[in-house]
């Protein structure tokens, strides 16, 4: 009897497997952390082998603690950290160079470089020119491996992001494949035609031989054979549209908020692709049976990573559950505005060069405040992004599907849903990235009928949040953020930093 849906999430710094039953329980658990390596200042790698390693580790893990065996895996959903790029030999299935993490710098010269194409790519991929997508990570290992452009052309590697690699690996290399909405982050696909474009490709020399077969999100992706018993690959997803898919967030104008170490907020927009002028991020979020459906993205450097450094940096707490405890010591933060702009600001400023400022400091303030200024930061920062997909999409937002490490968060919380003026819903399983794989899987292979199917029995909400402070009180509140934000940004150090 097939009792189960083994999702695979592999993320920045672990890998989990879950197994997933027929009401959207996440009944078992494995997880292993994955070193990430910083072999010069702004670059970040990771050894892809160990990657591979990890998989296989967290899958036997989750057999022994369930008592399950393959046989009762209806099918296996596969959901990844995104523009990783990874290349590999296709004769021995080794990787060629650590693979290039989303988050590097390394090949910022590289798109230096090609800054005159920023228009035409972003018109033909929604994205920006920008290190963070994997095109220039593939240019950056060919350059940098012997040969490399030679072999590449010769057919003797094979590029991948990270559910490319695992699929590769699980099916023993039979399968070279990748869905749309990874594919849609390599900034080599057009969204427009779903299909890799040859004048993209030119950009950066790369060629398309090396490239994985791109397939819908509940396509049949090989059998997995690596294991005892044969199971089938047929939910693929990478994380952020995983999650929006795992929130059920099915139709257009529904949103979700990531809240990691940054913010990842996606909004479906439908059939129809909007090329962003307010700095967001157009890209596909899945496609079923050959219907693509779209989605705005936009993405906040420092969100809870903001609570890490008052952790860290500044010890004010030990643990970061704390900071609610310390900021609900104060009825508001003194005045103070927070903007945590550690590494530049994203969505919508795109802003490299601003550096965190904290405003409005008096001899009232204490550290209480500007925790609570910090954790204020995150909404304000996630409202900027929702305001601008408004703008974008036309469309109004009554309710935020959220999840994330601080979405327990309650203070946290209730000021995102004031400072919206919306509802915030927190789902009662809070692994929306490994059910957003596990459902593209379980749809693929009927073991859930439909989406319908899926919001009836999978999607429990434990929490809503609703707005309790005055509109016009938010809009004071925001308007002092968004002054706040523009100190910061007029603020250039001669020196740099």
């Amino acid at each position: 009897m097939k009792k189960y849906i083994l999702a695979i999430d592999q993320g920045t710094t672990s890998t989990r497997a879950i197994f997933i039953d027929k009401n959207g329980d996440a009944l078992f658990k494995a997880q292993r952390p994955v070193d990430v390596l910083f072999p010069k200042p702004g670059w970040v790698e990771v050894d892809a082998d160990r990657v591979w390693i990890s998989v296989i580790d967290v899958i036997n893990e989750l057999l022994v603690v369930s008592g399950a065996s393959m046989d009762e895996v209806a099918a296996i959903g596969i959901t990844n950290q995104r523009e990783t790029a990874v290349v590999w030999d296709k004769k021995t299935g080794k990787a060629v160079h650590n693979g290039i993490v989303w988050q590097s710098k390394q090949t910022q010269q590289l798109c230096d470089e090609r800054e005159d194409k920023t228009d035409f790519i972003q018109s033909r991929t929604g994205l920006r020119m920008n290190p963070y997508f994997s095109a220039s990570k593939i240019r950056y290992i060919l350059d940098h491996i012997e040969n490399g452009q030679a072999r590449a052309e010769a057919g003797e590697l094979l590029f991948g992001t990270i559910d490319s690699w695992i699929i590769y690996k699980l099916t023993k290399g039979k399968s070279h494949l990748t869905d749309v909405s990874n594919a849609s982050r390599t900034m080599l696909f057009n969204i427009f035609t779903m299909k890799y474009d040859p004048k993209l490709a030119a950009i950066w020399d790369i060629p398309l031989c090396m490239l994985p077969e791109v397939k819908d999100n509940t396509d049949f992706y090989g059998t997995a054979s690596f294991f005892a018993g044969e199971v089938p690959i047929c939910g693929v997803a990478g994380d952020q549209q995983a999650a929006l898919f795992g929130q059920c967030c099915f139709h257009k104008g529904e949103s979700k908020n990531t809240y990691g170490t940054g913010c990842f907020m996606l909004m479906n927009i439908g059939d129809k692709p909007i090329l962003s002028k307010a700095g967001l991020l157009t890209t596909v979020a899945w496609r079923e049976n050959g219907v693509t459906t779209y989605a705005l993205e936009g993405s906040v450097f420092i969100g809870g990573a903001i609570v890490q450094w008052l952790r860290d940096q500044m010890r004010w707490f030990e643990d970061s559950a704390d900071s609610e405890y310390y900021s609900s010591k104060v009825p508001d933060t003194a005045g103070t505005y927070f903007v945590p702009a550690f590494v530049g600001l994203g969505t919508p400023w795109w802003d490299d060069e601003c550096r965190g400022a904290i405003f409005g400091l008096t001899r009232g303030a204490d550290r209480h405040h500007l925790s609570r200024a910090g954790l204020e930061s995150i909404a304000y920062q996630s409202k900027d992004v929702i305001e601008a997909m408004k703008r974008e999409a036309g469309l109004e937002l009554t309710s935020l599907r959220v999840d994330g490490g601080a979405s327990g968060n309650a203070l946290l919380m209730q000021f995102q849903a004031d400072i919206l003026q919306c509802e915030v819903a927190i789902p009662a399983c809070l692994e929306t990235t490994a059910l957003g794989a596990g459902y593209f899987a379980g749809l693929s292979c009927g073991f859930w009928k439909s989406k319908e199917e899926i919001l009836d029995k999978c999607r429990t909400v434990a929490r809503v949040y609703v707005p309790h402070m005055d509109p016009e009180r938010c809009a004071e509140l925001y308007d002092g953020w968004l002054c706040a934000v523009e100190a910061a940004r007029a603020f250039k150090p001669k020196h740099g930093a």
